[in-house]
């Protein structure tokens, strides 16, 4: 009996494949220390007041038999701006090697951690004293990440890799249509994606090292009203997986939640809450029946231009006389583009796909990507046999990125959160057909091809 039983473990085993790679794990304190802006809700006053956990950037780093690398970065924080993903890009490729194309950087958007510079730019009005501390954590958080992805590539190490995947309910669609408009609040109807995709990253004799999940959904549990420095219930999720593994580390990946929020939410028991439930379901798949990933890497990575709606000096002109206060600090900011004769017209927008094998491929769009892109890119690739992954929030947030239908309807992700990004107003009606056209340029410089005719 206890032969038959070894026998079943080495043969689950050997349906993961031989160690074809090389997986190396680092982790970094980004904690800030003492009190400091949190970023995400334009109604805070004051600077934080204690936390309820550490923020951590974590590194994986893959290599494979042939000794092409990838580097995949989470971070804890509300997104990274392109000065600080680009800065960071530029020292690891002089450092280690490794091409911009094989670096990916994605944040969990949480809303209780610090105000990182360069983001959410219009949406504070920071005193000389907060102001330094942002500049100083941005410094402070480059070097970081630079460190983190070094000790990773420094740690590789012969590793099997296998995918599943699970799903957790808690995220529900946030564009509530009213007799006034779209408005945040609850559609039941509105479209989501409740999968958990899991990347279970092991040692030959099976044993966790790393784990990567994946959620489309808002790190807002916690509301404005809330100080303590935290992840939301993506930190949590990483803490419980990391008890329930020890000596694992457990890295988040944000998808495509720009239109989706917790629900219900707004207390730290609900954060806690969602952060187990998720964390429950991960450790579910990583026990159950998964598929080997194997090699080889493949890397791609493209930056478009997407444009935005016409406008004048004089659209900003007449704001300057809003009653509101961010309104009007938009217009002060785009008068002074125009001042120096550099009106904002168009944003630079990154979008990149990591393969491995022919098993997962992992795209990462920049800004707060709305559901439908990860909706339409999974329909017409298809899921099955090759597993895919769509993040937002990926090397750059500098805006919501609206899907064609979310701009046409209206409301927050597409014309007023651009006030507080400091853009200057909605994309123009192809937003959509240039990232989608950008998304299957990368995917096919990588091999992947779709299996649906693209819209």
């Amino acid at each position: 009996m206890k032969k038959t039983v070894l026998a079943c473990v080495a043969l689950a085993w050997g349906t993961l494949g031989a160690a074809d790679f090389k997986a190396g794990v680092a982790r970094i304190n980004i904690t800030p220390e003492g009190p400091i802006w949190l970023s995400g809700y334009a109604s805070r006053t004051r600077p934080s007041e204690g936390k309820l956990h550490d923020l951590w950037a974590k590194a994986l780093a893959l290599e494979d038999n042939k000794g092409r690398r990838a580097v995949i970065v989470t971070t804890d924080l509300i997104g990274l701006p392109r000065n600080i993903s680009e800065d960071v890009a530029a020292r690891v490729q002089k450092k280690w090697r490794l091409p911009r194309q094989a670096l990916l950087l994605n944040s969990s958007h949480t809303h209780t951690g610090p105000v990182v510079r360069g983001n959410l730019q219009t949406m504070y009005a920071l005193d000389a004293e907060n102001a330094r501390r942002v500049a100083e954590y941005g410094q402070k958080l480059t070097d970081n990440l630079e460190s983190v992805i070094g000790a990773a590539l420094g740690d590789l190490r012969p590793a099997r890799l296998a995918y599943g995947a699970g799903r957790a309910g808690f995220a529900i669609n946030r564009r509530e249509f009213t007799s006034t408009g779209v408005k945040i609040g609850v559609n039941p109807g509105g479209p989501v994606d409740h999968e958990v995709p899991v990347l279970k990253v092991a040692t030959p004799d099976g044993a966790l090292r790393a784990v990567l999940f994946g959620y489309a959904c808002h790190n807002t549990t916690l509301t404005g009203e809330h100080y303590k420095v935290s992840g939301d219930y993506a930190g949590y999720a990483q803490s419980d997986v990391e008890a329930a593994h020890p000596g694992a580390t457990a890295l988040f990946v944000m998808l495509c939640g720009g239109d989706q929020n917790p629900n219900p939410r707004s207390t730290e028991e609900l954060v806690m809450k969602h952060g187990q439930e998720l964390a429950a379901e991960v450790n579910r798949v990583l026990t159950g029946e998964l598929k080997a990933v194997r090699p080889p890497i493949r890397a791609a990575f493209q930056v478009t231009e997407l444009t935005f709606r016409p406008h004048s000096r004089e659209d900003f002109e007449k704001l300057l006389a809003d009653s509101n206060v961010f309104r009007v600090r938009n217009a002060k900011a785009m008068l002074e583009a125009y001042d120096e004769g550099r009106p904002v017209r168009r944003v630079s927008y990154p979008v990149q796909a990591l393969r491995l094998g022919d098993d997962l491929t992992l795209v990462g769009l920049g800004g707060e990507v709305v559901i439908d892109y990860n909706l339409r890119i999974k329909r017409e690739l298809g899921t099955a046999p090759e597993a895919i992954m769509v993040a937002g929030y990926s090397n750059d947030v500098m805006c919501y990125i609206p899907s064609r239908r979310v701009l046409q309807e209206g409301g927050y992700e597409a014309v007023d959160s651009m006030i507080y990004y400091g853009q200057p107003g909605p994309f123009t009606d192809d937003v959509e057909e240039r990232v989608m056209t950008t998304v299957y340029d990368v995917l096919k410089r990588v091999g992947r091809k779709p299996r649906v005719t693209q819209q």
